[in-house]
Formats: C-alpha cells, structure tokens, sequence
C-alpha cells in the first residue's frame, strides 16, 4: 500500500522569491500570494514565519561544493514510494552532471508522514552522519527501499545497514535506541508544515539570485537540468 500523501504528490512547480529580508512567495496555480517576513522575536500567535533557516537548517550535510550557484532542497521520506522513485531514476544523475561538477549542492530534509519507521530510519541516518557517513547511510536506505510499512526500515534492519558499513556499532546501536536526533527531525517536520507541504518529495531549488523554484513529485531528470540551466545563465 502507498500512503496517501505519497500519491497525492504529482508533477507541479511553484516558484518563491528571497528578497533580502523577507521572502515572496508566488505560485503558478490559484494560490494567493504571500509575503511573510522573518522571525525577528519569539512569537505565540500569528503565522509560520519563513527565513532562510527554513530551508537551510535541520537537514542533512551539505553534499557538493558549498560554494555551488544552485541549492536543491528535498524534503523526503525514506519510505515514501516517489521518492524512491526519484532516487533511483533521477538523482544519480543530477549528482554526476551537476553536482560532481560544482555546479549544484544538495541538502536533504526530513519529512517523516508515514509512519514510525520513516522516523526510525531519518534518525539513522542522522547517526550515520555522526561518524561522517549521512550520504552513504541515505543511499543505502534507498537501496533497501521494498515498500511502505512492510518492516524493512525497523530499528534491527537499520542496525544491520550500519554493520554492513563498518561503522561503530556501540555508537551507532545508542544513538538508534535513544532517538537521538528526535529534535531534529521534529524541527524538519515543522519546516516542512510551515512551508505547506503535504506530501514527498518536494524540492527547493534555489539559485544564483536567491530565486527559489518549488518542484513537486518525483520529476525526471529533464525537468531539473532546465531549470538548472536557466539558472545558470542568467
């Protein structure tokens, strides 16, 4: 069975602009738009304030060169079907062409709405990451994807990818049992929320001028190497 936010995901794309101090958001649908400024004071009441951090923090490490002109962010569940999907057909090469190339930088962010091993599974990843290993860790879950709570992503699976890796098991095994990095991946969550997300993946692709282009659903290669092209040579 695939969860429902997963196949509501399909082919879309919005656009958001950064402007300095506040960002615009535009969208190409009916949407109204919406200009929010960023968080200068703890607030109680009113709406979601979006900053840079929005996009930029509770992820993963940067992978690529950190001076790369375009930033892609996804949000994305290691059990979502769509994402494995994209993982698989589209992302590999992204990284050869672009990312490989200096061009690009990608972060990954946690969007955990299936169930409790999509969390179980980004927090190990998060544990890998604690011994350098986030992106490693990242693919191998993707290459053990065999659905969506079927078991394959339970805390003893886990535990086993990260064997399989050679990494420090003491470590790695108490980092898992003691949900570590639950912070983080609450924090990615809300992030994801305040941003409207319903579903994986959606990506944030921020240029060279701080516009952020919004691709949603497992798009094919040919989609981000436009977009990534006419953010190039602008």
């Amino acid at each position: 069975m695939i969860h429902a936010p997963s196949l509501a995901i399909g082919a879309g794309i919005a656009s958001v602009v950064i402007i300095a101090v506040f960002f615009t958001f535009g969208a190409l649908n009916d949407e109204h738009a919406l200009t929010i400024e960023p968080v200068k004071a703890i607030q109680d009441t009113g709406p979601a304030q979006i900053t840079a951090a929005t996009f930029m923090e509770n992820g993963s490490p940067i992978h690529g060169d950190s001076n790369a002109p375009i930033t892609v962010v996804e949000f994305g569940d290691y059990q979502c079907y769509f994402c494995n999907q994209y993982f698989h057909s589209t992302e590999e090469e992204i990284f050869k062409k672009f990312v490989e190339t200096g061009k690009v930088k990608v972060i990954f962010k946690d969007y955990t709405i299936i169930g409790e091993d999509s969390v179980s599974a980004a927090n190990a990843a998060h544990c890998a990451d604690d011994q350098g290993l986030f992106w490693t860790y990242h693919d191998t879950l993707y290459n053990h994807w065999t659905g969506e709570n079927n078991g394959w992503a339970s805390p003893a699976n886990l535990i086993g990818y990260a064997d399989k890796l050679e990494l420090d098991m003491d470590t790695f095994s108490k980092c898992v049992s003691e949900s570590k990095h639950k912070s983080t991946i609450a924090n990615s969550n809300k992030d994801a929320k305040d941003l409207g997300l319903t579903g994986t993946p959606v990506f944030f692709v921020i240029g060279p001028d701080n516009k952020v282009t919004k691709l949603v659903g497992a798009q094919p290669f040919e989609t981000f190497e436009k977009l990534f092209n006419s953010m190039l040579e602008k």
